[in-house]
């Protein structure tokens, strides 16, 4: 059983010996000599971390994941005091919070920490306590004080000593608990998000709002999203930095399709012909990322024997990896791309109080022209997808799936007009049908993209061996795909089945 702990505040001007002092006047206790330890904190971009309420601490040569309110130690291991960048792998073992997700140092803090003992009437620890005065190291070299706090640990067996101490503490002292642990405190100082950047659209839409008023929020919010993962992706410093760009870029394009009526089409079709550039410019590069992500678990169905024969594949994908990448650094750093999102910033700013010549739907409330585009579109999947049999070209099965992707992003954009049981179910059907419409089609891009490099393969040392394994590879993909294909049926049955059309008619229907 883990001991019990908790952090106090200690108000303004409550240095650590007085602490000390009041709690000698109580109780018996043994002071330590003060000592400084400098930590940094590290997470993820999305804050991942911080999110499983824990706390990934570098300090003295050793990386330390540990509970963030009570700083219960969950695992360690040694960490280079020169590291940048931290992946899953170079984890101390421990609960798994960040996936591909890359780990850099988030804020770094320098405390002055005074241990106190509180002893029993035989001179035995029965509670354990740190008086912490905490500084954020900014950039700069600026230093920020934080709120002092004191740490209470309690020792296994004497749970009653623990709570006398809380309550002398509370009582005498009036300390409260505190609310957030010593990180949160040290980015509020350097002006980050405690908890990370999220690229989630987290919007509340009126239902009665201008549509261009509603589309501008939506359209600001989603190029907010490029901007921020913009500099991660150009860094290369995860993969999902990518991919969250990538997500937001085909948003802003469903949006444009969807709500075309809120906007002047000339400039429309220019921004349009743009985002549609940004997706293709960093299409190769997702790709790579994601067959060399799952490439691990595909090259693990080979036999053992055949294992290391995949190995010069592995290098070749490497290679127009970086090449892909190295082309799409060069695009988005461009001053087409800088300008292409300046101007849409541009367009978005002076939108409402633009002519509404040639915008029809601009003064219309949203809660008509999103139940209008959510319908049609669900209506249009209904259709296309019964016509889908055994024998239909794989591009059917494409053209679905990106029309799904269409209605998803509604759903995304206007949750909040809509009530909740009835959005979840449509949604949760949805991501049944794209999850078994998107493996479909990634193993063909997957073997596809094998397949095309079979030449360059057999020129490589190894070659001849690398390129049987891959053959086999390619073989594995095309059965997943099939597999994915005999779900169809069943998943898309769900998502048009004659409760949910009547569902939709009913809420979202003109």
């Amino acid at each position: 059983m883990t001991p019990p702990a908790t952090q106090l505040l200690l108000p303004d001007g409550l240095a650590a010996a007085a602490v000390a002092d009041a709690l000698a006047a109580e109780l018996p206790i043994v002071t330590q000599r003060a000592h400084a330890i400098e930590r940094t904190f590290w997470d993820t971009f999305d804050g991942r971390v911080h999110g499983a309420g824990l706390a990934l601490v570098a300090a003295a040569g050793r990386l330390v994941l540990s509970d963030a309110a009570t700083s219960t130690e969950h695992a360690s291991a040694p960490v280079g005091r020169t590291a940048r960048r931290l992946f899953a792998g170079d984890l101390p073992a421990g609960p798994p919070v960040t996936e591909m997700r890359a780990l850099t140092p988030v804020v770094r803090v320098r405390s002055r920490f005074l241990p106190i003992n509180v002893l029993d009437d035989i001179g035995k620890i029965v509670v354990r306590l740190r008086v912490e005065e905490p500084v954020a190291q900014l950039a700069g070299k600026r230093l920020e004080p934080l709120p002092a706090r004191l740490h209470i640990t309690g020792v296994r067996g004497y749970d009653r000593d623990f709570e006398r101490v809380l309550a002398h503490f509370d009582i005498a002292l009036g300390l409260v608990a505190a609310t957030r642990p010593v990180q949160d405190d040290a980015m509020r100082a350097a002006g980050l998000r405690a908890g990370g950047t999220s690229s989630k659209l987290k919007l509340q839409l009126d239902p009665g709002e201008r549509a261009d008023a509603a589309a501008v929020t939506i359209a600001r919010r989603l190029l907010e999203i490029i901007e921020l993962n913009l500099p991660g992706t150009l860094a290369d410093t995860d993969s999902e930095f990518l991919h969250d760009l990538r997500v937001a870029v085909r948003r802003s394009r469903a949006l444009q399709r969807e709500l075309a009526g809120v906007f002047p089409p000339e400039p429309l079709r220019a921004f349009r012909d743009g985002f549609k550039h940004l997706q293709l410019i960093t299409g190769p590069t997702r790709d790579l990322d994601v067959q060399l992500l799952e490439f691990g678990d595909l090259a693990a169905t080979l036999p053992e024997s055949e294992a290391a024969d995949v190995v010069p594949l592995r290098w070749l994908l490497d290679d127009h990896l970086r090449a892909a990448r190295a082309a799409m650094v060069r695009e988005l750093g461009s001053d087409r791309t800088t300008g292409l999102l300046r101007n849409w910033a541009e367009v978005l700013d002076g939108l409402v109080d633009s002519d509404e010549t040639g915008r029809p739907d601009a003064a219309r409330p949203i809660g008509e022209v999103a139940g209008e585009r959510i319908a049609k579109v669900y209506a249009r999947m209904v259709k296309t997808g019964g016509r889908i049999g055994d024998d239909s070209p794989a591009a059917a099965l494409h053209d679905l799936r990106k029309k799904g992707k269409e209605l998803r992003y509604l759903l995304e954009f206007f949750a909040s007009l809509y009530p909740p049981d009835v959005v979840k179910p449509m949604v949760a059907s949805l991501k049944g049908l794209q999850d078994v419409l998107g493996r479909f089609q990634d193993r063909e891009v997957q073997a596809d993209l094998l397949r095309s490099l079979g030449d360059d393969v057999a020129a490589l040392e190894g070659g001849a061996p690398a390129l049987m394994a891959m053959g086999v590879l390619v073989q594995q993909l095309l059965a997943e795909q099939a597999a994915a294909r005999a779900e169809f049926h069943d998943s898309f049955t769900a998502f048009a089945a004659k409760e949910q059309r009547a569902l939709v008619k009913k809420t979202f229907a003109p």
